[in-house]
């Protein structure tokens, strides 16, 4: 019943990607379309600064050097041996390219939510932007470890869903329309163990007008 991965990858991962797709070559860390401090009080500056420069960067270097030794491998053992290289790295660097451009400085229409086709989609499937996102928080405060909480569309039913993923493994049965990071390394300078309040206070910059060109290229 859910969509494959394919439909889920299509469009947000497409657009994101593009650019690098038409040529081979390594993967790079995206520049933030905003500047590290523009996000606080919500997220601040030294999180920012640590989770794009030094995290981002890391999964980015080790799916290069996975995806090299791939293409090096002359046995079909060791490259199934690299997989679990290629999905978490690659995760990596896909959920927080999404992630990037997922959030907004709240002076920037960051956290705002206006009348249109995300708002209408939210309250149908949820009933309520509220309760939405207290259905979001508490399915994401209860992953177990690392990972993702996400708001999917899914394409067999053409409704929003609230999904979660582990560490980073990225979101194929949907098509990923928001995504919250709630490893550690997003939160805890700034919130410590208290993941209620990184999950309330990122809703001030989390960036609908994103979110609703993802789900109009989603639902096409």
């Amino acid at each position: 019943m859910l969509s494959t991965a394919k439909s889920a990858l299509r469009p947000s991962l497409a657009r994101l990607f593009a650019a690098s797709a038409t040529k081979r070559s390594l993967h790079t860390l995206p520049d933030l379309p905003y500047v590290y401090n523009a996000l606080e009080p919500y997220i601040s500056e030294a999180i920012m600064k640590l989770h794009h420069s030094k995290h981002h960067q890391t999964y980015v270097n080790g799916l290069n050097a996975a995806e090299q030794s791939y293409a090096k491998s002359p046995s079909v053992k060791e490259k199934i041996a690299l997989q679990s290289a290629l999905k978490f790295n690659g995760g990596g660097h896909i959920n927080h390219s999404l992630f990037w451009k997922n959030l907004s400085p709240s002076n920037a229409d960051g956290g705002n939510l206006p009348d249109g086709p995300l708002k209408k989609a939210i309250e149908r499937d949820f009933g309520s932007v509220e309760e939405f996102k207290k259905q979001f928080n508490a399915a994401t405060a209860a992953i177990q470890g690392s990972g993702w909480g996400w708001l999917g569309y899914n394409s067999a039913t053409n409704r929003l869903e609230i999904v979660t993923t582990a560490n980073q493994d990225p979101l194929l049965s949907h098509t990923p329309i928001i995504g919250v990071d709630i490893w550690e390394h997003a939160f805890y300078l700034q919130y410590q163990n208290v993941k209620a309040d990184y999950l309330t206070a990122i809703w001030n910059v989390i960036n609908f007008k994103e979110a609703e060109q993802r789900l109009a290229e989603a639902a096409n």
